[in-house]
């Protein structure tokens, strides 16, 4: 198996040193791919200065360039999110936007910059939505290259309209912990694929 990296873009509304259930949800998964290998490292997007827009870089101080150096160096990519009002988290959808600019953007050989990258998901909420969360993210990385592997979306969602959230668990639930691992297993293997059979010239 080739030496494969992965980052982890946590989309919370939370700065750090905030606890954040979405960040904890990407650190579980960051260490279930780190089981099979894999370095990596989790990223809070919310730290990082991001500015709007649909470019890699909008200048004056912008912090996406740095994290889609990050992108491009990662075989894996996963997003970890909140759901709020039944959607990704406002963040998230703002590195979906970013991420656009990548459909103008192609390597020495033609192909999109994300082609051969696996992307996954981890959703966090206590309210409906997980399963729409999923959907629009994997959708739109799909769109701009990404590769998507089986069972690619892993989530956690509460009791509706209470107070509990992810991070106020004593342990992850048995169905969460496995379609993380499933998620990583998956990730992990169709990487592999993609760095020993790279998709044909563009």
């Amino acid at each position: 198996m080739p030496d494969l990296t992965a980052v982890v873009l946590v989309c919370t509304l939370k700065p750090s040193p905030s606890e954040s259930s979405s960040s904890l949800i990407g650190q579980q998964l960051l260490s279930e791919l780190e089981s099979h290998g894999v370095e990596g490292e989790v990223i809070r997007v919310v730290d990082r200065n991001v500015r709007f827009g649909v470019s890699t870089d909008e200048g004056d101080g912008d912090g996406w360039p740095g994290i889609r150096e990050r992108i491009l160096a990662a075989d894996i990519v996963a997003i970890a999110t909140p759901i709020w009002m039944g959607q990704p988290s406002s963040v998230t959808k703002m590195v979906l936007e970013r991420l656009d600019a990548e459909l103008s953007e192609t390597g020495a050989e033609g192909r999109l910059s994300m082609s051969g990258k696996t992307a996954v998901v981890a959703v966090v909420g206590n309210e409906d939505g997980a399963h729409h969360v999923i959907a629009e993210c994997l959708q739109a990385l799909n769109d701009v290259g990404f590769t998507i592997p089986a069972s690619a979306g892993a989530y956690w969602v509460g009791e509706a309209m209470q107070a509990t959230d992810y991070q106020d668990l004593d342990d992850t639930p048995e169905k969460t912990q496995q379609t993380l691992t499933t998620a990583a297993t998956n990730a992990v293997h169709l990487a592999s694929l993609l760095r020993t059979n790279p998709y044909p010239a563009g």
